[in-house]
Protein backbone atom coordinates (compact mmCIF):
# COMPACT_ATOMS: atom_id res chain seq x y z
CA UNK A 1 0.00 0.00 0.00
CA UNK A 2 2.88 2.46 0.96
CA UNK A 3 6.31 2.76 0.29
CA UNK A 4 9.33 1.17 3.07
CA UNK A 5 9.93 4.35 5.42
CA UNK A 6 13.39 4.51 5.11
CA UNK A 7 14.20 4.92 1.44
CA UNK A 8 14.82 8.23 0.37
CA UNK A 9 12.53 10.11 -1.59
CA UNK A 10 11.79 13.57 -3.36
CA UNK A 11 11.29 16.49 -1.85
CA UNK A 12 8.27 17.38 -3.64
CA UNK A 13 6.48 14.21 -3.66
CA UNK A 14 6.93 13.95 -0.06
CA UNK A 15 5.22 17.74 0.96
CA UNK A 16 2.24 16.39 -1.59
CA UNK A 17 2.17 12.96 0.23
CA UNK A 18 2.12 14.33 3.37
CA UNK A 19 -0.61 16.76 2.36
CA UNK A 20 1.30 20.27 2.42
CA UNK A 21 0.46 20.66 -0.37
CA UNK A 22 -2.67 19.94 -2.45
CA UNK A 23 -0.85 18.74 -5.83
CA UNK A 24 2.48 17.54 -6.55
CA UNK A 25 3.23 20.48 -9.30
CA UNK A 26 2.20 23.11 -6.46
CA UNK A 27 4.95 21.89 -4.20
CA UNK A 28 7.34 21.79 -7.02
CA UNK A 29 6.43 25.34 -7.79
CA UNK A 30 7.30 26.34 -4.00
CA UNK A 31 10.60 24.55 -4.24
CA UNK A 32 11.58 26.42 -7.27
CA UNK A 33 10.28 29.72 -5.77
CA UNK A 34 12.67 29.36 -2.62
CA UNK A 35 10.04 29.04 -0.14
CA UNK A 36 10.63 24.93 1.16
CA UNK A 37 14.39 24.91 2.63
CA UNK A 38 16.28 21.59 4.05
CA UNK A 39 18.05 22.14 6.85
CA UNK A 40 18.07 25.97 6.42
CA UNK A 41 18.97 25.43 2.73
CA UNK A 42 16.73 26.07 -0.47
CA UNK A 43 17.28 22.90 -2.00
CA UNK A 44 15.35 22.05 -5.97
CA UNK A 45 11.79 19.81 -6.17
CA UNK A 46 14.23 16.93 -6.86
CA UNK A 47 16.78 16.70 -3.65
CA UNK A 48 16.36 13.28 -2.23
CA UNK A 49 14.98 13.50 1.66
CA UNK A 50 15.70 10.74 4.54
CA UNK A 51 14.22 10.59 8.14
CA UNK A 52 15.43 12.80 10.45
CA UNK A 53 15.45 16.00 7.90
CA UNK A 54 14.11 18.87 8.76
CA UNK A 55 11.86 21.04 6.01
CA UNK A 56 11.06 24.26 6.52
CA UNK A 57 7.88 25.62 4.62
CA UNK A 58 7.22 29.35 4.15
CA UNK A 59 3.80 30.29 4.28
CA UNK A 60 1.91 33.89 4.20
CA UNK A 61 2.52 35.37 7.45
CA UNK A 62 4.28 32.71 9.17
CA UNK A 63 6.67 29.65 8.78
CA UNK A 64 6.64 25.60 9.28
CA UNK A 65 9.33 23.36 10.32
CA UNK A 66 8.60 19.48 9.92
CA UNK A 67 11.05 16.87 11.24
CA UNK A 68 10.77 13.70 8.63
CA UNK A 69 9.69 10.52 10.40
CA UNK A 70 8.72 8.46 7.14
CA UNK A 71 8.87 8.74 3.69
CA UNK A 72 6.15 8.26 1.37
CA UNK A 73 6.49 8.55 -2.57
CA UNK A 74 1.99 8.00 -2.53
CA UNK A 75 0.02 10.56 -1.30
CA UNK A 76 -1.78 8.81 2.03
CA UNK A 77 -4.38 9.61 4.17
CA UNK A 78 -4.44 12.35 6.62
CA UNK A 79 -4.07 10.26 9.81
CA UNK A 80 -1.17 8.39 8.31
CA UNK A 81 0.40 11.54 7.05
CA UNK A 82 0.21 12.96 10.51
CA UNK A 83 2.69 10.48 11.74
CA UNK A 84 5.02 10.74 8.83
CA UNK A 85 6.81 13.93 10.37
CA UNK A 86 6.54 15.89 13.61
CA UNK A 87 5.80 19.30 13.47
CA UNK A 88 8.45 21.99 15.38
CA UNK A 89 6.72 25.10 13.87
CA UNK A 90 6.31 27.71 16.73
CA UNK A 91 3.24 29.04 17.56
CA UNK A 92 1.46 31.46 15.38
CA UNK A 93 0.25 34.84 16.69
CA UNK A 94 -3.35 35.60 15.41
CA UNK A 95 -4.16 39.69 15.28
CA UNK A 96 -6.80 39.45 17.71
CA UNK A 97 -3.28 38.18 20.17
CA UNK A 98 -1.38 41.35 19.14
CA UNK A 99 -4.23 43.85 20.49
CA UNK A 100 -5.18 44.94 16.70
CA UNK A 101 -9.66 45.50 16.69
CA UNK A 102 -10.67 43.00 13.92
CA UNK A 103 -13.33 44.13 11.47
CA UNK A 104 -16.35 42.21 10.35
CA UNK A 105 -16.38 41.22 6.55
CA UNK A 106 -18.31 43.50 4.75
CA UNK A 107 -18.14 46.47 6.63
CA UNK A 108 -16.20 48.55 3.66
CA UNK A 109 -13.15 50.19 4.43
CA UNK A 110 -12.06 51.40 8.03
CA UNK A 111 -12.81 55.36 8.94
CA UNK A 112 -10.09 57.96 9.54
CA UNK A 113 -10.63 57.40 13.35
CA UNK A 114 -10.27 53.72 13.00
CA UNK A 115 -7.53 54.03 10.32
CA UNK A 116 -5.09 56.33 13.28
CA UNK A 117 -6.07 53.48 16.01
CA UNK A 118 -4.16 51.12 13.83
CA UNK A 119 -1.51 53.12 12.72
CA UNK A 120 -0.55 53.70 16.64
CA UNK A 121 -1.15 50.47 17.48
CA UNK A 122 1.35 49.27 14.96
CA UNK A 123 3.83 51.60 15.68
CA UNK A 124 3.49 54.25 12.65
CA UNK A 125 3.91 57.99 13.68
CA UNK A 126 3.14 61.52 11.45
CA UNK A 127 7.27 60.97 10.80
CA UNK A 128 7.46 57.55 9.34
Amino acid sequence: MTEAPTTPVRLDAWLWSVRMFKTRSAATEACRAGKIKVDGEPMKPATKIVPGTKVHISRPGYVVILEVVHTYAKRVGAPVAQKAYRDHSPEQIKPRDVGLPLRERGTGRPTKRERRQLELLRGYTKDH
